[in-house]
């Protein structure tokens, strides 16, 4: 499907995308990102990140960030961590550390990484490396606007950490010069709950 919304009243051009899960409860930290229909896009200034770690977890539990971005990991506990990730995306190892002294990640591969505690099991975030610089995630309204330039097609696709299948779904959109804000609706289906989240 296509999604285009016009009016006379508005120049703003991008989309604005609401997500929800199949029983239409809004989805939170679902990533939206844009890319140009047949690949390519312009090159932007690469915007860094943070992935925090308070009260045994990361903050956020979900970042998303441009292929060839660079995040830091402060430790801001009382305890010192050992954060990891085995994804084929970007593995890394960062020894027991507390306070700003991690090495800072360079993410130069598209694709999911997990991040883990080898000391605190339950410890998980997720970063989802995409290859435009048009982003974000949505709020906890399940809510999203990304900002494209007008006169180009695109593929809007949807991704959440916990979706049946992993793979982002994906919708063509197009956006004309002269439009209004664009919108897309996405319906996800989650992996059911784990057997030990219900005791």
């Amino acid at each position: 499907m296509l999604f285009t919304c016009a009016s006379a009243l508005s120049t703003a051009s991008g989309v604005a995308v609401q997500v929800s899960d199949t029983a239409g409860r809004p989805l939170s930290d679902t990533v939206v990102y844009v890319e140009v229909e047949g690949g390519g896009a312009p090159s932007k200034p690469l915007k860094g990140a943070e992935i925090e770690q308070k009260g045994l977890k990361f903050m956020p539990l979900v970042t998303v960030v441009q292929v060839g971005s660079r995040i830091e990991f402060p430790n801001n506990d009382k305890v010192r961590h050992h954060i990891y990730s085995f994804s084929a995306a970007h593995k890394f190892d960062q020894k027991l550390y507390s306070g700003t002294s991690a090495t800072p990640q360079i993410f130069d591969k598209p694709g999911i990484v997990v991040l883990g505690c080898n000391i605190h099991d339950k410890m998980v975030a997720y970063i989802r490396v995409v290859e435009t610089p048009y982003f974000g995630k949505t709020d906890a309204a399940g809510v999203v606007r990304i900002d494209v330039p007008a006169g180009a097609k695109y593929v809007l696709k949807a991704w959440h950490y916990n979706m049946a299948g992993g793979q982002p779904q994906e919708q063509a959109l197009a956006v004309k010069a002269g439009d209004a804000l664009s919108t897309a609706t996405f319906k996800l289906a989650l992996k059911p709950p784990a057997a030990d989240a219900a005791q």
